[in-house]
């Protein structure tokens, strides 16, 4: 039997490339990404990771036993955890934690975000892990692609240690553990009649991530 993250995927095709092969994805590749949009995608990118955790929040508490309460927690704490390396991060391209923690969230953020966790309330915990998907597994992915291109892991590229931390083993296992957490909430939740919902959970969650590429583009122009 096929995952049902590959069925979704698979019926959302158009969306899913246009996610993982944005104009920004591609940027970061060939290393032409303009300075000023990497630096406001990793302040949002960070006030993105708060409201993560908050999501997996929500999955500790919908968790339909004590394995994905104990997965759910564990997302959220390592969640928490790389707020922290990403503040360090952000300082290595010139931002202050005072600056990224006082700074708006833009609306591509609070769209996406809320959106989770909403799925999440509204929903059981399959529709919040669909909704969580495109990130979670699409980095992974997005990573491992950019890391075969031709300037992706170049040491001129200045995104090549961003390529390298989606593209390495730790977090290609965060990936598939989240792949593996699908399946078994798939065969606990899913039935054929419930299947368009959550594809179309999965769209809107494909396409949101698509606007967060887009909002650090918009802020170069």
């Amino acid at each position: 039997m096929s995952s049902l993250f590959e069925r979704l995927k698979s019926d959302a095709a158009a969306d899913w490339q246009a996610y993982v092969g944005h104009p920004f994805v591609l940027g970061l590749g060939d290393g032409t990404l303009p300075r000023p949009s990497f630096q406001h995608y990793l302040v949002q990118d960070y006030l993105f990771l708060i409201e993560f955790a908050r999501a997996y929040a929500i999955g500790v508490y919908k968790a339909p036993n004590a394995l994905e309460m104990r997965k759910a927690s564990a997302g959220m704490h390592a969640i928490l955890d790389e707020t922290s390396l990403h503040l360090k991060l952000c300082a290595e391209w010139g931002l202050s934690q005072e600056a990224v923690e006082n700074t708006a969230e833009s609306r591509a953020t609070i769209a996406y975000t809320r959106f989770v966790q909403e799925a999440g309330l509204r929903g059981d915990m399959l529709d919040l892990v669909v909704a969580l998907s495109p990130c979670v597994v699409g980095y992974a992915e997005i990573g491992t692609a950019l890391s075969l291109s031709g300037r992706g892991l170049d040491g001129e590229n200045p995104y090549s240690a961003w390529i390298r931390e989606y593209a390495g083993e730790g977090y290609q296992a965060v990936a598939e553990a989240g792949l593996a957490q699908i399946d078994r909430l798939a065969a606990l939740y899913l039935t054929e009649a419930r299947y368009p919902c959550l594809l179309e959970i999965f769209r809107q969650a494909v396409r949101l991530e698509g606007d967060f590429w887009q909002m650090g583009l918009d802020i170069a122009d």
